[in-house]
């Protein structure tokens, strides 16, 4: 829920400004498959992933272990947002070796930020998610996932405004530790190598991963080369990183 009124918000954001409205607008017939095609894979196949053939199965194979953690709500939304975000770091980290970048580069062919480039990937990327199957294991454990699922649902919504063109102030960024739409921008420049953080910049400046700017930088993107049908489903023989 508070992912879809994000997205609702950022769209109407985008629209309201006649520069944003053509650069989005103005798009490649196959940027906006990229981007529209893999939108139900993030939004809606994933999350039945996670409720309902995962958790169904977990039910099947270890009904013991159902509901088995019960933790206070505030421990349950800080494993979530925090905890899980900081595995998640290295899971895209890892997305970046060479060995997987073909997987994720597709991702980094987006050359003017709006919010439906979040979901701009190869179908495969998403499994390779650390949120897939970490969320649907611990919806499983927890006696009550509420607020878990709220953190997760936040670092959706989240991850919607980093790709955005947003304003934001620094203050996030330096003060509370938050990943802001510039930190991501410097993550999709022609040097993706630094602010790998979903949620937090924390674990990029713990790691030395970090790299803060003031303005956005003027370039954004590598192209793939790749024919549509190999971006979506392929992406195996290219560039390296």
């Amino acid at each position: 829920m508070i992912s879809t009124v994000a997205f609702i918000i950022l769209i109407l954001f985008t629209l309201s400004s006649d520069l944003k409205r053509k650069k989005m607008l103005s798009k490649s017939f196959d940027d906006w498959v990229l981007d529209l095609f893999n939108l139900p894979i993030q939004g809606i196949i994933i999350p039945i992933l996670q409720t309902v053939i995962l958790y169904g199965l977990f039910s099947e194979l270890f009904p013991e272990f159902k509901g088995m953690l019960s933790l206070h709500p505030v421990l349950c939304f800080i494993l979530n947002f925090v905890v899980v975000d900081y595995f998640y770091y290295w899971n895209h980290r890892i997305l970046h070796f060479n060995g997987l970048w073909n997987l994720h580069r597709v991702h980094h062919s987006v050359q003017d930020m709006d919010v439906f480039a979040t979901s701009r990937n190869t179908i495969w990327t998403s499994f390779l998610i650390l949120y897939v199957w970490v969320n649907a294991v611990m919806i499983f454990l927890l006696k009550d996932p509420t607020f878990f699922v709220l953190a997760a649902g936040l670092s959706a919504a989240l991850d919607l405004w980093k790709h955005s063109n947003f304003p934001t102030s620094r203050v996030l960024s330096d003060k509370l530790f938050i990943a802001t739409p510039i930190d991501h921008q410097w993550h999709h420049s022609t040097e993706p190598n630094s602010n790998f953080g979903a949620n937090f910049n924390l674990w990029d400046k713990i790691h030395g991963t970090y790299r803060r700017e003031l303005e956005k930088p003027n370039t954004l993107g590598i192209p793939t080369e790749l024919p549509l049908w190999k971006a979506l489903l392929f992406p195996f023989k290219g560039n390296k990183l």
